[in-house]
């Protein structure tokens, strides 16, 4: 499977190499933002952060492909990773460039949506506490959305779309098929009673049709230019979702 998706990724980046060497280069280049929590602490105290996982395999799988990668937090500045996310020796090897990005992240205020053909925003617990109720996520999203660029999130990283609302008012998952972090998997992890409000239960209060799989199962949904994944397992899935949909975009 591993081997397919790199396939997929070579592929990709030949096409956008076609494409730029055709008609000019970085212009061409599809520039994806990596939103990612700032959040080091729950409300209770406990360590939180970002899950390192989520960020470094689809970081990586956009670098293989080509694109220009941002990497940004709502603050700016390094990125909190969850310590229960630690890497193996083997993952922090192949994972050491993706972790380089987040010691120094970009302030969400300096990004600009016009500059961007997608977010993909990854999740761990931390998202809960800050993406999910930051004024700037929600416009840069509905921003994106009106834009019809790619939107991805993967577990918590969709507590991002929460509050974001389409030019009509409406909630941005209303009427959309999405994945993301279960109820059943917050209450097997023991975090369901920290956390502001159950991920998988909020969406769907706010019109979305969640499509999940068995816990700890890798799971993807596409629903047009929005992208989500249910866990962890879920990350190089969304990312090889991402970057076909902008094949496909540069393409048309």
């Amino acid at each position: 499977m591993t081997t397919n998706r790199r396939i997929v990724a070579g592929l990709c980046a030949l096409v956008f190499g076609a494409i730029s060497v055709g008609i000019g280069a970085p212009a061409n280049t599809p520039t994806v933002l990596i939103l990612a929590t700032g959040a080091d602490r729950m409300t209770n105290g406990k360590p939180t952060g970002l899950w390192l996982e989520e960020f470094a395999v689809p970081y990586n799988a956009f670098e293989r492909a080509g694109f220009q990668v941002l990497v940004a937090t709502p603050q700016g500045g390094a990125a909190p990773v969850d310590p229960r996310s630690n890497p193996t020796p083997e993952q922090a090897a192949t994972w050491s460039e993706a972790t380089e990005r987040l010691r120094r992240t970009l302030p969400l205020a300096e990004v600009d949506a016009a500059e961007l053909d997608a977010i993909f925003i990854p999740g761990g617990h931390g998202a809960m506490f800050d993406l999910a109720g930051d004024l700037l996520t929600a416009k840069l999203i509905a921003k994106l959305d009106a834009q019809g660029k790619v939107i991805a999130a993967v577990c918590h990283g969709p507590a991002a779309l929460v509050n974001v609302k389409r030019a009509d008012g409406r909630p941005l998952v209303a009427g959309r098929t999405v994945s993301a972090f279960t109820d059943e998997e917050e209450r097997t992890v023991e975090l369901d009673r920290e956390m502001p409000f159950l991920l998988e239960s909020r969406l769907r209060e706010l019109g979305a049709t969640l499509e999940t799989k068995p816990k700890f199962t890798p799971q993807a949904v596409q629903d047009r230019n929005l992208i989500t994944g249910q866990n962890p397992m879920s990350s190089e899935a969304v990312a090889d979702l991402v970057i076909q949909a902008l094949a496909q975009g540069k393409q048309n």
